[in-house]
């Protein structure tokens, strides 16, 4: 049986968001020129510190979304500390231990009790944290053993066969590990057999190819985790892009998309990499330029 035809869930049913709230993963330094993109750092420095490295910090940010049903959906999982000494210091992980797996039980969730993970693409610092943290001498394993995985066709083939100049962003085994589950959901279009009714996909192309924007309802209004696409408060300013976007013009045009509609429609926004500020609505000023409501 091939993964399309055993990894399709059954028929979309509806759904209701008991309760929501973003949790942190673990930490990250990158370099601010890299995050930024062709922003020079006389500009990006306004809006953050960098260290004697030239690295900001920045949060990997989850969304855990519990049902009335009882079933845990996760958005996300964070860079995690899969990374073995060497290379979680090349990448500016923090912390040794898996931060997210604590912070889930501060909320009473263990890894046991996640439902679905929703991963909007397959980069290491957003699919990290559902794998194990390193041991010496142990392969990586799945940390949420029980549950669905949902991700777009188009990311997961790029992971399968990432290009020379993004291979380094992917975990090389993490395919074969979640296509071993049985329990994969590629998704092509807005919506998901797995997730049923009350989630929907809006897609993004500039950053890497099939990155989900997953939203959903709440009884406040819709809330949307932004991924990549507008990962922090800085990135709400439509020219700045990360040197990390493979079309940065593409990201600009998305975003404008995006954002106009999230003003629109009263949208709360959760931003996955802004070290300061979890969510917020945006709003135009008198000059017509994006901000974060706080």
């Amino acid at each position: 049986m091939d993964l399309d035809d055993a990894l399709t869930a059954g028929p979309r049913r509806p759904v209701t968001v008991a309760s929501w709230a973003t949790v942190e993963g673990n930490a990250q330094r990158l370099d601010g020129g890299a995050m930024f993109g062709n922003a020079p750092r006389a500009v990006w420095e306004r809006w953050v510190d960098a260290d004697e490295a030239n690295r900001i910090p920045l949060a990997t940010r989850t969304v855990l979304i519990r049902e009335d049903s009882g079933r845990v959906v996760l958005l996300e999982a964070g860079v995690g500390a899969f990374f073995p000494p060497d290379l979680r210091e090349r990448f500016g992980v923090v912390e040794d231990r898996h931060v997210l797996l604590d912070r889930l039980a501060d909320h009473g969730v263990g890894p046991g009790d996640v439902d679905v993970v929703v991963l909007s693409h397959l980069h290491f610092d957003h699919a990290g944290g559902v794998l194990r943290a390193w041991e010496p001498d142990h392969p990586p394993a799945l940390v949420f053993t029980d549950a669905d995985y949902v991700v777009s066709r188009s990311a997961w083939d790029r992971a399968v066969s990432p290009t020379p100049r993004d291979r380094a962003s992917f975990i090389p085994e993490l395919p074969e590990l979640l296509e071993a589950t049985g329990r994969v959901e590629l998704v092509d279009g807005p919506t998901s057999s797995t997730l049923g009714e009350g989630y929907r996909f809006h897609t993004s192309d500039g950053h890497t190819p099939g990155l989900l924007l997953t939203e959903f309802d709440t009884a406040d209004g819709p809330v949307l985790y932004a991924s990549d696409l507008v990962p922090g408060v800085p990135w709400v300013h439509l020219p700045i892009t990360m040197g990390y976007d493979r079309f940065p013009e593409l990201v600009v045009e998305e975003k404008s998309a995006f954002l106009a509609d999230v003003v629109a429609r009263g949208v709360t926004v959760v931003f996955t990499h802004d070290p300061a500020v979890a969510a917020s609505t945006i709003r135009q000023d008198d000059r017509g330029r994006y901000v974060a409501v706080s």
